[in-house]
């Protein structure tokens, strides 16, 4: 058996209300490398999601701080949560904890407390992404309570959909649907059309992790139509993997290679990195479940070196996972061996246990193969328990 890495991270949903209230920039410089003045250039760039041409303006105003007297500090906070964002989308996961780190101080000094949440819901979904899911959820917590206490329904909503996607990607979905639901309430009592889009999608996402195939289309194209209304690219391109994976596990491989195509295209035009790793790991899935073992491998290997450049730890246990599957069928089990067992650490690290119980399930399977039944009743008895586990928790 092997797993589908979703997109559940609800990146997107938050940039609606991350700018709200669009700082206003002292007047700037007339000259164009004045870092006040590419900040503001580069922010209005960023709010019209024209990302490739923000970034590098963000980039050179940030870099510039130091050397420039920022009017209102809170110019450069903006710049610096923008930035943040960027770095994250181009796979800096790093560089985008530094932004964030720059930007939070100067709202917390400013008592801008909508936009302190923002800045820590964002900081939240970089250890997310990276499968830290402890350090993740503190910073949701965080920034629910300021959410919650300034009355900011959308930032509340974004993060709801923040926390179902960690239960989701542990296999709790009992959970994730709970959070998934308060979050659409709420992005449809507000009118957050781009909110809920992205909360649809990963209600889909989660029947689709359950196997619910019907249940999971039906949302995933009503995600599909929302965030083509509103101009969501990046979401789109999530969206569209997603009904790709739907396909694939039931077979409709045509159907399934069109939308991971379409997926692929916009994850590249938009620069989504972590997104087009998932993408390609999916590819990978798609050619290995047509038996094209080869062509899968290399899908594969281009997925994990973008996992492993935007710190996706998730996406490289998923992917690890994949490789020492492929290896299991080709009966190389060595190798096999070497990528389940890099799985497998991953998956314990981070604390994916449905990926866990996956991964223990294939190392029981080879050595099954190999006639050491000992190991592998050992193997499968841990994948029992844990497939146990999170079947319970899912009720």
């Amino acid at each position: 058996m092997k797993t589908y890495h979703f997109f559940c991270l609800v990146l997107f949903s938050v940039f609606a209300t991350l700018f709200s209230t669009q700082p206003v920039y002292a007047t700037p410089s007339q000259q164009a490398d004045d870092p006040v003045e590419q900040c503001a250039k580069g922010f209005e760039f960023f709010l019209e999601d024209k990302y490739a041409e923000a970034l590098p303006l963000l980039e050179e105003g940030f870099d510039g701080r130091e050397e420039t007297y920022f009017t209102n500090p809170e110019d450069l906070g903006y710049c610096a949560l923008a930035l943040g964002i960027m770095r994250r989308l181009a796979g800096n996961p790093n560089g985008a904890l530094e932004a964030y780190q720059v930007a939070l101080p100067i709202f917390r000094a400013s008592h801008n407390r909508k936009v302190e949440g923002t800045t820590l819901n964002n900081i939240g979904g970089v250890y997310h992404a990276q499968g830290r899911y402890a350090q993740a959820l503190d910073y949701y917590q965080q920034a629910m309570t300021i959410a919650r206490e300034v009355g900011d329904w959308a930032g509340e909503g974004a993060t709801l959909n923040n926390i179902g996607g960690i239960y989701n990607e542990q296999g709790q979905y009992t959970k994730a649907l709970d959070y998934f639901q308060q979050a659409l309430t709420i992005a449809r009592e507000v009118g957050n059309r781009k909110g809920e889009g992205a909360t649809i999608n990963n209600i889909g996402s989660v029947y689709q992790s359950k196997g619910q195939y019907t249940r999971a289309l039906d949302y995933l194209q009503q995600a599909l139509a929302i965030r083509q209304e509103v101009g969501d690219r990046a979401g789109e391109g999530a969206t569209l993997n997603n009904i790709g994976g739907v396909y694939n596990e039931q077979g409709q491989y045509a159907q399934a290679l069109n939308y991971y195509l379409q997926a692929l295209t916009i994850r590249r035009e938009v620069g989504d990195r972590m997104g087009e790793g998932m993408t390609l790991n999916n590819l990978g899935l798609f050619y290995d479940h047509l038996g094209q073992y080869e062509q899968a491998l290399d899908y594969y290997q281009q997925a994990l070196t973008l996992e492993r450049e935007v710190g996706d730890q998730t996406g490289q246990g998923t992917t690890l996972n994949n490789i020492g599957a492929i290896y299991k069928y080709q009966t190389n089990y060595e190798k096999a061996l070497e990528y389940l067992q890099q799985a497998l650490i991953i998956r314990r690290e981070i604390g994916d246990r449905a990926g866990e119980g996956t991964t223990l399930s294939n190392l029981g399977e080879i050595y099954f193969l190999q006639g050491q039944y000992e190991q592998a009743l050992e193997y499968y008895q841990q994948a029992l328990i844990i497939e146990r586990e999170v079947g319970d928790r899912d009720g």
